[in-house]
């Protein structure tokens, strides 16, 4: 039987698994994070007709006479190449700028996936179209986030609640006029909190006693403190005795205040107690940190997506629904922050397209077409010197 049958037959079988992969590649032209696939072939053993003879002594060295037995498939490799931005606007698309892929747990099965788009479920939990759940670290009551600790579900549920934070310090700046005789005093109130969250309008009283001292009173409406004396001797901030100067546990900073003359711009700036707080939006950032917005004005980490990294991501498992799993020459999944280590920093409301090239798989499909169609005529001329051969008995 010729050989030549056989090697066309390879190459029917090569060609039409690139004509596969192609259509594949077609068809996920527009699949959120897809990476197009790409095929190699290389030849089978060859029969050795002849082999090499070494130089001899008065006549030269042969080379080898090989007939090759085919075509076979060498590997179906990924393109990892970054693929466009979509703009969606949804807060919870997010695409990886770079190299890395989320990390995702479906039914206890550890995935990763390119696709970023995200919602939030009934439990408040970030999730793939599929329901995967993507994985992170919970920061704690702090906002404080351990990337050291295992990974976890990433939730943000509606009822998160941000607890009331009682003021300890506020602070009083601005200038008291030197050279006033007004005998009222100067009078500044700010709101601050209770340990339950409950606003306090607590203010302070500035008296004149002489050119370079004044005295100040602290009320919050149930309890007094003062009087303090104020001492601008040396010009800067004051002097004040007794000291600290508080009220109900509440330390107020005095340090910004001057004495100086034709001004009066005393105002109660800031204080760092808070009421309780319901969140009402969150952002998250180019390093996977998730910020929850409250309505009591405040922010606070609430988590922080983990993006794996591999030492050769072409060795990754397809697992379909656009997610991948680890394999033996994959290398073990590298989980770190974005940003970090040379993964890929995150751009929020947007989403990665596919990297599917139509101009180099339109010139794949002619390729594949016109080498199924060689490889049919090998065949068909193989056939005819069969039947010829068979012809000669005639």
């Amino acid at each position: 039987m010729l050989r030549s049958l056989f090697s066309g037959i390879s190459g029917l079988r090569a060609h039409q698994q690139m004509m596969d992969v192609t259509g594949n590649n077609i068809a996920n032209v527009n699949t959120t994070g897809y990476k197009a696939s790409q095929t190699t072939f290389q030849d089978t053993l060859s029969q050795m007709v002849r082999a090499a003879g070494a130089p001899q002594a008065g006549t030269g060295g042969t080379n080898p006479a090989q007939v090759g037995l085919g075509v076979r498939l060498a590997g179906i490799t990924s393109n990892f190449s970054q693929g466009a931005a979509q703009n969606t606007g949804r807060d919870t698309d997010l695409m990886i700028q770079g190299d890395g892929f989320f990390v995702v747990n479906n039914a206890g099965q550890q995935l990763f996936t390119r696709n970023g788009s995200f919602s939030f479920d009934a439990n408040g939990s970030l999730v793939s179209t599929d329901g995967s759940v993507v994985q992170g670290w919970t920061a704690n009551a702090a906002g404080a986030v351990n990337t050291n600790a295992a990974t976890g579900p990433i939730s943000l549920p509606l009822s998160t609640l941000l607890p009331p934070k009682a003021t300890a310090n506020m602070t009083v700046a601005g200038n008291l006029p030197a050279d006033t005789t007004n005998p009222n005093p100067i009078v500044t109130s700010i709101t601050t909190y209770d340990v339950q969250g409950n606003p306090v309008t607590t203010s302070a009283s500035f008296t004149k006693v002489n050119p370079n001292q004044w005295t100040v009173n602290l009320s919050d409406g149930v309890n007094n403190a003062g009087p303090y004396t104020l001492d601008f001797t040396n010009g800067a901030g004051p002097v004040a005795t007794p000291s600290p100067v508080t009220i109900n546990g509440i330390t107020l900073d005095l340090s910004g205040m001057t004495s100086y003359s034709g001004l009066s711009t005393v105002t109660a700036s800031s204080q760092d107690g808070s009421a309780a707080g319901t969140i009402q939006s969150f952002t998250i950032s180019q390093d996977g940190t998730l910020t929850g917005v409250f309505s009591n004005g405040l922010k606070q980490t609430l988590a922080q997506l983990g993006i794996a990294s591999f030492s050769n991501p072409s060795g990754l498992e397809k697992a379909g629904d656009s997610e991948y799993r680890t394999t033996a020459n994959s290398g073990n999944a590298q989980l770190g922050t974005a940003g970090a280590a040379g993964r890929g920093v995150l751009q929020q409301g947007a989403l990665e397209m596919s990297n599917v090239d139509l101009s180099q798989e339109f010139t794949n499909l002619v390729i594949a077409e016109r080498g199924f169609q060689a490889n049919s005529r090998v065949i068909t001329t193989s056939d005819e010197i069969l039947q010829d051969l068979v012809n000669i008995k005639h």
